[in-house]
């Protein structure tokens, strides 16, 4: 088991990496959490039984309450934190008790954010089981639901006591998830690592189609890592942390547009946005053809999907650059970027502000 200490500012916490170590938790939580009596374990519906049946023998000593719900991008919504707030309110929890967060990147997200604003903040322990999560949403602090005018729009930065990611979860995923889970693992090595990128250069099978114990973990506490080098320096997204949205604003465009839905999910949306992004940086000559090849080659590799024309037409232009438009990083009339210079280095938040008419042009010129 791999543990990761985080100290910041406003946090100060552990990420436990490891293969079977759900164990841990009740020892952990006791630590962490002495007061607690009553856990709400907030879980995506198609988590295998036999997990939450291991979470539960091994906090028997607790209240446990259990609200299962399908865990889509439509149901981060305010509805769901409604429901959830009010169960809670009426079970009597209390700023001593916890909130547990069992399942992917949007459990962590709805189930952190009922944490952040009942009764002003209480205890939250979040066990992500997607390598999505594992890699990204459960490191940081971002907790959040979308809104009809974006992703993530409305939200609260909040810390958890605890991380726990345990890869047996990965097994059991489809592929398609691993891919998306793999989209945010790639792009650490693309903005902060050419190492790393190097390494996933030759070892991306192992994740992608062996599943490989040692290599998902290795990959997992090197991505943790990464971000968190990020996080640290820029806790509440200011400047630095931006970074990490390299790709994203064009990915979270797509996927407001597809409105959710399954035909392409976040991981997805991040690959096409990153490739976007870096053709974009090419023909802004912050780039060169080498580092564009790079990216191209490690795509075709591993037949990853780029093709917006996929779930875009040019006249989805207008409505992609609306949701751009109301992209975080944006605080004018222009849409703040992060470009690429060349394998782990990128340009800085606020130095590329394009306007809409020329992602206009760009956009129509590879649809």
């Amino acid at each position: 088991m791999h543990e990761i200490k985080v100290k910041n500012n406003n946090a100060n916490y552990s990420i436990l990496i490891g293969n079977k170590i759900l164990n841990i938790l009740n020892v952990k939580l006791k630590k962490t959490c002495p007061k607690a009596l009553k856990i709400a374990i907030v879980v995506d519906k198609n988590i295998p039984a036999k997990f939450l049946s291991k979470i539960k023998n091994n906090l028997k000593n607790y209240k446990i309450f259990t609200f299962k719900f399908n865990s889509s991008e439509k149901s981060k919504s305010q509805k769901t934190i409604n429901f959830l707030l009010k169960e809670l309110l009426t079970k009597g929890f209390n700023r001593t008790d916890v909130v547990i967060g069992l399942g992917g990147g949007i459990t962590g997200d709805v189930s952190g954010f009922v944490a952040s604003i009942l009764k002003r903040g209480i205890n939250f322990i979040n066990i992500p089981t997607t390598l999505l999560s594992q890699v990204d949403s459960s490191i940081g602090g971002k907790t959040g639901i979308n809104s009809n005018y974006g992703k993530n729009l409305v939200g609260a930065f909040y810390q958890p006591k605890l991380v726990i990611s345990d890869v047996s979860f990965l097994k059991t995923l489809p592929q398609r998830e691993i891919i998306c889970g793999y989209a945010e693992v790639l792009k650490h090595g693309i903005i902060a690592d050419s190492k790393f990128f190097s390494w996933l250069n030759n070892n991306s099978k192992n994740i992608l189609k062996e599943r490989n114990i040692n290599d998902l973990i290795y990959a997992i506490n090197k991505s943790c890592k990464i971000k968190l080098n990020f996080v640290n320096k820029d806790v509440h997204e200011r400047g630095l942390r931006m970074t990490l949205n390299f790709g994203h604003t064009f990915a979270h465009a797509i996927e407001t547009k597809n409105n959710y839905s399954k035909n392409i999910n976040h991981g997805e949306a991040v690959l096409i946005g990153m490739v976007i992004a870096t053709k974009l940086s090419f023909q802004k000559k912050v780039c060169t053809r080498k580092t564009l090849d790079q990216i191209i080659k490690i795509y075709n590799n591993n037949d990853i999907n780029y093709n917006l024309k996929k779930y875009f037409t040019t006249k989805d232009i207008t409505n992609m650059l609306k949701y751009m438009k109301n992209d975080k990083k944006n605080y004018d009339e222009k849409i703040n970027l992060i470009l690429l210079k060349k394998i782990g280095k990128t340009t800085k938040a606020d130095e590329y502000k394009v306007s809409i008419s020329n992602i206009k042009k760009y956009l129509k010129k590879i649809i």
